[in-house]
């Protein structure tokens, strides 16, 4: 959307790249979109990001594609989940290292595609397997279509790798 940005406060203030449509607007001057597309930055963080997106588009409720792929983010952060029609996120090329960020993502019931590739986070053992097992109904990851034999994979290291939560029982219960 805008280009080399350090904070999402920002892009309130610049005008959008020119795409292949041109944007359309409301009456009110926000933007009729569901994408955003705020890649190649420097943005290390997602502050204030629900304030800017309610003052740029005009249904920021029905944002289904946000691009933040090429910044300096180590996390994913909390407010994405904010927005339950999301089925894109790209977040390849940042700089998140801990495998379970992407446990944050699950909550969201129309995630489709997801693009993790490029951070640190890729080098774990078992990368692919996580984010399948924790995220069963993408159907694309790092832009390659999942298959059945990557979900049979997922299952059975799942079953190898991640124990079972032990049920606590209590006492007054017996």
């Amino acid at each position: 959307m805008v280009e080399f940005q350090a904070s999402v406060t920002d892009l309130v203030s610049e005008d959008p790249r020119p795409g292949l449509r041109p944007l359309r607007h409301s009456k009110s001057g926000k933007s009729l979109t569901q994408s955003l597309w705020l890649n190649n930055n420097v943005l290390n963080d997602l502050e204030h990001f629900n304030e800017v997106v309610s003052q740029l588009l005009a249904y920021p409720q029905n944002l289904a594609w946000i691009d933040l792929s090429f910044n300096d983010l180590t996390s994913i952060d909390p407010v994405l989940t904010t927005f339950c029609n999301l089925s894109v996120i790209y977040l390849h090329g940042n700089s998140i290292h801990r495998l379970s960020e992407v446990n944050k993502l699950a909550v969201l019931p129309r995630l489709r595609s997801l693009t993790l590739h490029g951070n640190p986070m890729e080098e774990e053992k078992g990368y692919r397997q996580y984010v399948l097992c924790t995220l069963p109904r993408i159907t694309t990851l790092d832009f390659s279509g999942i298959t059945k034999a990557d979900r049979t994979t997922a299952e059975v290291w799942k079953r190898m790798n991640i124990k079972p939560k032990k049920v606590k029982i209590k006492q007054n219960a017996l």
